[in-house]
């Protein structure tokens, strides 16, 4: 009884750890509400060859737990990575961009990711950047 209790009492009961569900796109009935706390970035200038990172943040504004379920690049030179668990309501999850310098020409760049997630507003969102490359 004890360890039975031990082991119970030891378990993650945030939900945070919650997989998306197979049909989490379609599931209109628990699609949730997501507010951006930044959604363009300015990361100034960086030298040609650097590796720029660039976090984005979100918050789940509705009553139902939000996924993630694609994050989208619009050029090869940016590879991104976002929370992948259930954000659940009130609380906050993350998109991170890498921009590759080395992809392109020096000058003034201007970036996209498209982000696909399980809410009423902004099921298709685009986070952008921008920012100066220099030789």
């Amino acid at each position: 009884f004890c360890l039975a209790t031990l082991a119970y009492s030891c378990q993650d009961t945030s939900g945070s750890n919650i997989k998306a569900p197979a049909n989490v796109e379609t599931d209109t009935a628990n699609f949730t509400t997501i507010r951006w706390i930044d959604s363009l970035k300015d990361f100034g200038t960086a030298k040609m060859g650097d590796k720029v990172e660039i976090n984005y943040s979100f918050e789940n504004t509705g009553k139902k737990p939000l996924f993630i379920t694609q994050v989208r690049p619009t050029c090869g030179c940016t590879v991104a990575d976002y929370t992948k668990t259930a954000v659940l309501p009130g609380k906050k999850g993350s998109v991170t961009a890498l921009f590759d310098t080395n992809h392109g020409a020096p000058g003034s760049i201007r970036k996209s990711i498209v982000v696909s997630s399980n809410t009423v507003n902004d099921t298709h969102y685009v986070l952008g950047f921008t920012g100066k490359v220099e030789k």
